[in-house]
Order: structure tokens, then C-alpha cells, then sequence
């Protein structure tokens, strides 16, 4: 299967699961971009190494990088390599003395491991085609011109599954203008499965 790079985009705060963030990771070579759930422990762990802050004693991630050091191991890459009912499953790519092993692993974790050891991150395809969302070249860009966030957001008061497809398709759009990447998922979900049952 081809693997597809990605780099870590940022987290934001989930609006439909409390405590809980969105991870963003972004196609390399592309427009698209792949979210994942994670939760706040998760959350706080990757960005106190995207914030290059030094916790007073190891974390969990910084053990295992020190250990790595110890032993002589290498992460060489990490691979998102499977989508089962909307959890995302990775695993970690070790190489010691030329010989590579392959250890499962969440999701958040690998990527936390990732940026640490500053390895590249993959995905299979079929997952990106599956679970990424596309972004439209300059909607990252426009947030300050047209409707205000809140005013927009305030506007989708018709739920998922009452609404027409053509209306999944404007609410999808606005999700991703908002950069509301978890909502935009499962609006292109609902889509999909309408899709599939017309």
C-alpha cells in the first residue's frame, strides 16, 4: 500500500466532546488534512513537546526516548495504519543493529513519540481517502472576512440527520472555513452514507 506523509498541523479544542481536543495532522504533499480524537492527557502531552516546555521530571513519551538513547534503539517512523469504527490504530516503526521491528501503539501516543524523536509520520491512502478532509487552497487564510465564527456556527441549528444533502454539503463547507475538522468528519461521514444508500 502507498504511504502518504503527514505533519503535525495543531490541536484544538473538540465543540462536540467535553475535555476532549482534536490532533491535526496535514498531508505532507497535498490539501488535506487527517483529525484525530484525542483526549486532554493525550493533548497536553504532544504540545509540551510542540511548545518545547521541560517538564521537572520525564514524562511517560521522554522516558521512553531516554531508554531508546540508553539501549541504542531508533523510532524510524510512525504509521496510522488503521481506521476500525472511527478510532484510529498506529504503530511504531523501531530499528536497532539493522534489524526493524513493529509495535502497536495509539494513535496519540506515536505521534507524541514521533515529534520527540522527530521521525516522519504515515498513513495508508485508503485511510486518507477514507477518514481525511480536504481543505480548499485559502480557507485557512480567511477567517477575519465574511460572517464572523459565531455567527456562522449560530446559523447550523438544523441537526445532521435532518437536514438535506445539499445542506450537508454547505454545513461540511463551513466546518472547514471554522476549521472545525472533527464536526467536518462526521458531516462527510453522513454524506458518504447517504451516498452509499441512494
Amino acid at each position: 500500500m502507498d504511504k502518504v506523509e503527514l505533519k503535525f498541523l495543531r490541536i484544538t479544542y473538540s465543540h462536540t466532546h467535553a475535555g476532549a481536543y482534536a490532533l491535526i495532522l496535514a498531508e505532507a504533499i497535498g490539501d488535506r488534512r487527517l483529525p484525530i480524537i484525542i483526549g486532554g492527557v493525550e493533548a497536553q502531552a504532544i504540545a509540551i513537546q510542540v511548545e518545547n516546555i521541560k517538564p521537572a521530571r520525564p514524562l511517560t513519551h521522554d522516558l521512553f526516548k531516554n531508554v531508546a538513547e540508553l539501549l541504542s534503539f531508533n523510532l524510524k517512523e510512525v504509521i496510522i495504519n488503521d481506521l476500525v469504527e472511527g478510532i484510529f490504530h498506529a504503530k511504531l516503526v523501531i530499528e536497532q543493529d539493522a534489524r526493524e521491528v513493529e509495535i502497536d501503539a495509539r494513535s496519540s501516543d506515536a505521534i507524541a513519540l514521533a515529534l520527540r524523536f522527530d521521525c516522519p509520520i504515515y498513513t495508508y491512502e485508503p485511510i486518507l481517502s477514507a477518514a481525511g478532509l480536504k481543505v480548499e487552497e485559502g480557507d485557512e487564510d480567511e477567517k477575519t472576512e465574511g460572517e464572523p465564527k459565531k455567527e456562522r456556527k449560530s446559523r447550523e441549528k438544523k441537526s445532521v440527520t435532518s437536514a438535506s444533502i445539499d445542506e450537508l454539503r454547505s454545513m461540511l463547507e463551513e466546518a472547514l472555513d471554522n476549521e472545525d475538522y472533527e464536526r467536518a468528519s462526521k458531516l462527510r461521514d453522513e454524506i458518504k452514507r447517504r451516498e452509499q444508500t441512494n
